[in-house]
């Protein structure tokens, strides 16, 4: 059978979207977790149930509110579901099936980790914790600095972060690049080998781009994109220390709250303090990419505005995101009358279906790797 396509998308690019799968299971308690930027999170423990495929005994419950308003207490029998059919989440609770024993959750008023008041920041529905040395959120923000879209330093998980940090052998992202042979090799299942890789991976990230360093410092409200837009625009640390939030909002894609978020963290005698311990250690601080002007790349991208959605299985959505601005691409998280192509992947849902109702062309991830094969041949 042979699927009949137009000019701007193939007829079986219709974003059917079917209704995830939903099991009951029991809440058996609510953890909390406390982010890097110190929000906290309420997490649903549950009596372990298959879902979508896997075995599933935590899921996410966001935030007080949700709990309130689904009416969720610990003992019930709760709905979950996968939402994208990745992240288990509680749907509801099924109150007919509630025992006499359930309990009914609140929040805490104070950090579960250093004790500080949480607080509830105007427009927003999380718990915070504002204490800047609350040992959780350090411990989140370390873990954030060495993560592959950031430093990338390979071998320095969790577990070896969390010995570090209560061994004090780190207290900020710049002492990783201080430790030793002699700080690593005590800690647990750390042998000779591990060690002397974990070293290796410290020093070459130290050659990293400035958007993998300004990402991984962990500026509040700045992702990947708007670091690798700030570092291509600037192109070094000490340029961006200059800079001002009038400045910063003419840029595209710099919004308000990031840049005020930017320039206040930037303006923090403690942040350059810690800066100055990076270059110290011959950390680099300039942007080591191609600027996006400079790119001649293949008529087939250059210039063109592309947006990324649905599961690609061929490559990541950060390979080929860097891989489309290779090519003088520009790409962006939403889909507007600018968009010029749409590159849909498995599950492709409400972008996939803004792109047809506008007529914007639309490429299966098939197409889009047959044309990068293409361009390499």
């Amino acid at each position: 059978m042979r699927w009949d396509s137009h000019k701007k998308s193939p007829r079986w690019a219709i974003a059917y979207k079917f209704p995830a799968e939903e099991v009951v299971t029991k809440l058996l308690d609510i953890e909390l977790s406390i982010g890097r930027t110190g929000v906290v999170t309420p997490t649903a423990i549950l009596e372990p149930v298959k879902v979508a495929g896997t075995t599933v005994s935590r899921a996410s419950l966001h935030n007080e509110d949700l709990i309130h308003d689904r009416d969720i207490r610990i003992g019930d029998s709760v709905v979950v579901k996968k939402a994208g059919d990745i992240i288990p989440e509680v749907v509801r609770s099924i109150p007919e099936r509630r025992p006499e024993d359930a309990v009914t959750y609140h929040m805490p008023t104070h950090c579960p980790s250093c004790g500080h008041e949480l607080v509830r920041i105007e427009g927003e529905v999380a718990l915070r914790c504002i204490n800047p040395k609350c040992q959780a959120q350090l411990v989140e923000g370390l873990i954030h600095f060495v993560s592959r879209q950031a430093m990338n330093i390979d071998g320095l998980g969790t577990k070896i972060i969390q010995q570090l940090y209560q061994s004090e052998l780190i207290k900020d992202v710049a002492d990783i690049f201080y430790l030793t042979e002699e700080d690593l090799l005590p800690l647990d299942r750390m042998g000779q080998k591990k060690v002397d890789n974990l070293l290796a991976a410290i020093q070459q990230a130290k050659d990293n781009s400035l958007e993998n360093l300004l990402f991984g410092l962990g500026i509040r409200h700045l992702g990947v994109k708007a670091s690798q837009v700030l570092a291509e625009k600037y192109e070094t640390i000490d340029r961006l220390l200059t800079v001002t939030e009038a400045e910063l909002v003419e840029i595209h894609d710099i919004g308000d709250k990031v840049a005020q978020s930017v320039v206040t963290y930037l303006e923090n005698e403690d942040i350059r303090a810690l800066i100055q311990k990076l270059k110290d250690k011959h950390v680099n601080m300039i942007y080591k990419g191609i600027k996006t002007s400079d790119i001649e790349g293949h008529p087939e991208f250059s210039g063109k505005t592309i947006v990324l959605t649905g599961k690609l299985h061929q490559m990541t959505r950060n390979e080929a995101s860097k891989w489309l601005a290779s090519q003088g691409a520009k790409v962006t998280s939403s889909v507007t009358k600018n968009t010029d192509v749409v590159i849909a992947g498995e599950d492709a849902g409400s972008k996939l279906t803004k792109a047809q109702s506008l007529g914007i062309e639309i490429w299966t991830e098939q197409q889009f790797v047959d044309k990068q094969n293409e361009l390499n041949s």
